[in-house]
């Protein structure tokens, strides 16, 4: 099994064809993904390939959830907690930050999750009713 970075996968699903690198990249991403028998993708990596979508690609929410669920399907790839992933996908869709995403379910077993300055994720938490709940400190 090999582990790849984000840079492959984002060679692999990002076609950028202005830059002269990723021209090159490319193919080779594309044999990695394709052609190893066995490719594990942390979810450090997941994390980081959203930030890249977003802030360098301009590309929107519903194209990175398509892009993970291709990516969860593909028979020879494991994403690191692949069921956190998935259900950070949904919550992302529903308007959640795909951090505050994999915050909150990895923390689905706890009485709370508590943050000082994110409103926007305890408004956003509280509107899609979450438990358990976002909330500022007392």
């Amino acid at each position: 099994m090999i582990a790849v970075d984000t840079n492959i996968l984002a060679r692999f699903y990002c076609d950028d064809p202005d830059d002269p690198d990723a021209r090159r990249q490319r193919p080779r991403a594309r044999r990695v993904m394709l052609e190893s028998p066995s490719v594990f993708v942390p979810l450090t990596v997941v994390l980081e390939l959203e930030w890249v979508m977003r802030g360098f690609y301009d590309l929107g929410p519903e194209t990175f959830c398509r892009t993970v669920e291709h990516l969860l399907g593909m028979p020879h790839v494991t994403v690191e907690r692949w069921e956190a992933v998935k259900d950070a996908l949904v919550l992302h869709r529903s308007g959640l930050d795909l951090a505050d995403a994999l915050h909150w379910v990895s923390s689905a077993s706890c009485s709370q999750f508590t943050t000082f300055d994110d409103r926007g994720f305890v408004r956003r938490a509280r509107r899609l009713k979450l438990v358990p709940k976002v909330r500022l400190p007392l």
